[in-house]
């Protein structure tokens, strides 16, 4: 099931200097799969945006959309793990990083 081709796109990327973090919207094109895992879309990211560590990289709020092939969500990389254990919600954290 991995081996069907996924297809990321980002818009409205952002670079936020006030919370150490770039900030964007993720198109996944994933025709003739169900989805896509959010591992598979950190490992994905790390490699397009060139992260060290895949611990910095948040995605969440994915809807798919009618009929599927397609999800929309939210991403944040932060310049630092600290810096993201600084500002994002405790349960985000929980769900990624061990505290």
């Amino acid at each position: 099931m991995a081996d069907k081709a996924v297809t990321i796109r980002t818009r409205k990327f952002m670079t936020n200097r006030l919370l150490s973090r770039k900030q964007f919207v993720i198109d996944v094109l994933h025709p003739g799969r169900p989805n896509v895992s959010k591992v598979e879309l950190k490992e994905k990211l790390s490699r397009m945006y060139e992260v060290k560590d895949p611990n910095a990289i948040f995605v969440f709020k994915f809807r798919t959309h009618f009929g599927g092939g397609k999800s929309t969500g939210f991403g944040l990389i932060y310049d630092s793990v600290e810096n993201a254990k600084k500002y994002e919600p405790k349960y985000r954290l929980i769900r990624v990083i061990s505290l």
